[in-house]
């Protein structure tokens, strides 16, 4: 049942919550939330949490990340960014820097714990729901069901389907992953393509 939170995404937006840790990171930038859903959307995007580029921007997947996961999904940029259909939750909504390395840092734990639950009952039953990433796979599946890492949770996807379809981050960092598993491409993205497609175009009141 969806919860009236109609003040939910300002409140995100306003979070300042991890400002001192960002402060302390190689960026040392400021909380810059990313908030991008609507109660009502029929696909759930949950993923991991903004990069810089998205930081900057201000709109969630404006990398080649989203370049790739939009192709994933079958769907042009329109459809992709279209609130009254599609809900892009992350589970941290600011981008949390980079590490020594020079990677993206994890998701803040506080920000799932403050914002998440929130949010999932602000937004009620979805008809499709696409875990992008091992940080949404293990909040949304539960840790248990994730033991076996990203790779065993995607293999499973038949086991999940139709409404819920785990994916690995669109990263480039992951392009070795997707030549190692081609059944991803081969099997499992025709399918997920079908579904979003038969979400998408679907004028029915299904998920009210």
């Amino acid at each position: 049942m969806r919860s009236h939170d109609p003040h939910l995404p300002e409140a995100i937006a306003a979070c300042r919550l991890c400002a001192g840790d960002f402060a302390a990171t190689a960026t040392a930038h400021v909380p810059r939330p990313v908030v991008w859903f609507r109660p009502g959307a029929r696909l759930l995007v949950a993923g991991q949490a903004p990069g810089a580029r998205v930081h900057a921007s201000g709109r969630p997947f404006t990398d080649p990340s989203g370049d790739r996961l939009r192709d994933w999904l079958g769907l042009s940029g329109d459809a992709f960014y279209d609130r009254a259909r599609v809900a892009i939750v992350p589970m941290a909504f600011c981008f949390p820097g980079y590490d020594e390395k020079g990677a993206d840092l994890p998701p803040p734990a506080r920000c799932g714990a403050t914002w998440h639950a929130r949010v999932m009952r602000a937004l009620g039953p979805v008809a499709l729901t696409v875990l992008v990433g091992g940080h949404a796979h293990r909040w949304h599946l539960g840790a248990a069901a994730c033991k076996g890492g990203v790779t065993a949770t995607v293999a499973r996807w038949r086991d999940l389907g139709p409404g819920v379809f785990p994916l690995p981050h669109p990263s480039w960092r992951n392009t070795a992953w997707l030549k190692r598993n081609p059944w991803f491409a081969e099997e499992l993205l025709p399918v997920l393509r079908r579904r979003v497609a038969e979400v998408m175009h679907d004028d029915r009141d299904d998920c009210a």
